[in-house]
């Protein structure tokens, strides 16, 4: 069964994030069937723009810690998502944590409901997030980054859109994104391709210049020992032997 499911209304084409069982966990199934239907997407003439949107009460937690996506999986998603000549729009209505937060941050835009929150819990599991920096360091606050980086700490829409990880947030996601939408269907495929390319230009540069060597340290760190307890105390729901 696959774990993405699609539909299409007026060029615009949904996929949907399907597997409420573990929050949306990036494993390696999901990641193919994601990295699969956008590959469609690219190619069909009919569809000018993607929304990308989940089930359940979570976009999606992050690695998924039973069964980790090997980083080089997850780099070539999120560089798909940035070079795809077609607008991405995260459409979010509940909770977005860790590697998650990459997907946003490779999307054009990010809208989510008020009550939506964020959290890069790496640090909390002895790990960094490493390359979901790709497509964030260029385009979020820096100072916001480092305090939420640095602690873990969880955060609301309102201060998402302040640091740049979301670009609008509202009590109704789906009137918010209305005007969005709009404005994407008024445009032509080709303006809409040029235009993303000048704005991703940046985004690609770090992937060109960083990627082989932030997922060197993925993989380095979750192997480490400290990753290990990080992740065994989050599945045993207890603090990590560190938590002073």
């Amino acid at each position: 069964m696959t774990l993405v499911h699609t539909a299409h209304d007026r060029a615009v084409t949904t996929l949907t994030l399907d597997s409420p069982g573990n929050r949306n966990a990036l494993s390696a199934a999901l990641v193919g069937d994601l990295a699969d239907a956008l590959t469609r997407c690219g190619k069909d003439g009919d569809v000018r723009a993607v929304v990308l949107t989940h089930t359940g009460n979570t976009f999606s937690a992050g690695a998924d810690l039973r069964d980790p996506l090997h980083p080089d999986a997850f780099v070539g998603l999120l560089r798909q998502i940035v070079e795809l000549p077609k607008p991405v729009v995260a459409r979010v209505t509940g909770h977005v944590r860790a590697g998650g937060l990459g997907l946003l941050g490779a999307c054009d835009i990010a809208v989510a409901s008020g009550d939506a929150t964020f959290a890069f819990t790496e640090v909390r599991i002895g790990v960094a997030p490493a390359v979901i920096s790709l497509p964030l360091l260029p385009r979020t606050d820096p100072r916001a980054l480092a305090r939420y980086y640095l602690t873990g700490e969880r955060f609301d829409a309102t201060e998402a859109v302040r640091t740049g990880l979301l670009t609008a947030a509202g009590d109704d996601v789906d009137v918010t994104l209305e005007p969005v939408l709009d404005g994407l269907r008024r445009s032509s495929p080709q303006g809409l391709a040029e235009t993303k390319s000048l704005l991703t230009a940046k985004v690609l540069e770090a992937f060109d210049r960083d990627a082989a060597e932030l997922t060197a340290l993925s993989a380095r760190l979750f192997s480490s020992a400290q990753a290990r307890e990080g992740m065994t105390a989050f599945l045993e729901r207890r603090d990590p032997a560190w938590v002073v």
